[in-house]
């Protein structure tokens, strides 16, 4: 319920209910291979298709499955969400090749003008960009469809109408309701929710988002080597895809991971309108530290509070340094920074703003959209969580707040409590 505050006592020192560990109880003795000659057989046993497209990718999937591989703290539940996870990714690259080449006058198709929203995790991009997505002239990526942007050939709705893709991804979020349910009040990827395009950036195994998944410091030295403009061209050659497939409507998109790859998002989408969210980093991190170490109940055989905090203050670190850096390579003309506090209960003043840079008239039925959004979503919709920074990881707001003085000095940002 809007207001509730829920508080994780057990949140370092879970308290498995008994469906939980039976679960992980269930799956402890299962091998679960993760080795890339295997995965790859098994997208294409599943598939019927053998071309993945450009070769290339395969030796960022052998550092990808070996990063996976390697970290010993998962428990065998994650480790067989990862296999699955790589088979996904990989049967829909050979989805898309094979589709590429029935239809390859997919590749003339222009994506224009798109809205991209760049901020770190916790920082309002998720509200803004499911608000910019109310406006049906805008195409967003739901999360159902992030995860299987590409139907099985032959794949197509009951007699129902429902997308067996759509399906899936029901049953998937009950589940994960079943294993963390507490993940709701903190960011919960129902099926329709508008998910990060980085999703469809990890087809090309080339994106930062393993680091969410697993403790994969070896991933994300090698991801941060790569050169990003041939994959974030695979990335729109994709939203060229599933533009194709369901319509031409200018995209609204949204990733963190934006934030250090201004360069490369740029080059690709040289007429995109940017809105950079900012918000306290301490907000930030608590936040994220937070639904990482709940949902490492199930992920990892031990909760480790201070590696966690560790590498993800590091990683926000490094995520604003980079966008301090670059954000002069988006004009100041196509671009606006919104902070967080300034976010909520101004969202029409910002909108305004924001259309008008990107050269689209904010119509009243874009406003209408806009407002029963905003009436069916109010903040704390589905409860809030009580964080203790200090209690749970040890670490008081002031020492981390110290480390971010060139992004309060860079932006309008209020320090949270």
């Amino acid at each position: 319920m809007p207001g509730t505050a829920l508080a994780i006592a057990d949140l370092t020192r879970p308290v498995l209910s008994p469906a939980q560990r039976q679960i992980l109880d269930h799956l402890e003795g299962l091998a679960v291979d993760l080795d890339p000659a295997a995965l790859i057989d098994e997208a294409i046993q599943k598939t019927g298709l053998d071309d993945f497209g450009p070769a290339d990718f395969r030796s960022r999937l052998d550092v990808y499955a070996a990063a996976a591989d390697a970290d010993s703290g998962n428990t065998n539940l994650n480790r067989l969400i990862l296999h699955n996870r790589i088979v996904r990714l990989l049967s829909q690259r050979l989805l898309l090749t094979d589709l590429l080449h029935r239809y390859p006058e997919i590749y003339h198709i222009e994506i224009e003008k798109p809205i991209i929203v760049v901020g770190l995790p916790r920082s309002g991009t998720t509200h803004l960009v499911n608000l910019i997505a109310a406006d049906a002239r805008r195409r967003a990526l739901p999360y159902w469809e992030s995860q299987e942007p590409f139907p099985l050939r032959g794949e197509g709705p009951d007699v129902n109408g429902t997308d067996p893709r759509f399906a899936r991804s029901v049953a998937e979020h009950e589940s994960a309701m079943m294993m963390t349910p507490l993940v709701q009040a903190m960011h919960d990827r129902f099926p329709q929710a508008i998910e990060e395009e980085v999703e469809l950036l990890d087809l090309d195994f080339a994106s930062y988002v393993l680091e969410w998944h697993a403790r994969v410091p070896q991933w994300r030295d090698f991801y941060l080597e790569l050169d990003q403009d041939a994959h974030y061209a695979y990335l729109r050659t994709i939203l060229k895809a599933l533009t194709f497939l369901r319509g031409p409507r200018p995209w609204v998109l949204k990733s963190p991971q934006h934030c250090e790859q201004l360069g490369p998002l740029m080059r690709t989408f040289p007429d995109a309108t940017v809105a950079f969210t900012h918000r306290d980093p301490v907000a930030v991190i608590q936040s994220a530290v937070t639904m990482l170490a709940y949902g490492d109940r199930i992920r990892r055989k031990e909760i480790d509070p201070d590696g966690l905090v560790d590498y993800w203050v590091d990683r926000i670190e490094q995520l604003l340094r980079a966008c301090v850096r670059d954000r002069e390579l988006v004009a100041a003309d196509r671009s606006m920074d919104i902070s967080f506090h300034h976010l909520s209960g101004n969202e029409m003043a910002i909108l305004e703003k924001l259309y008008a840079n990107n050269g689209t008239e904010l119509t009243e039925q874009a406003r209408a959209a806009f407002q029963g959004y905003l009436d069916d979503n109010p903040r704390g919709k589905h409860g809030s969580l009580r964080y203790d920074l200090q209690g749970h990881f040890g670490r008081s707001p002031a020492e981390i707040r110290s480390r971010f003085g060139f992004y309060f000095d860079r932006f309008d940002i209020r320090e949270e409590a």
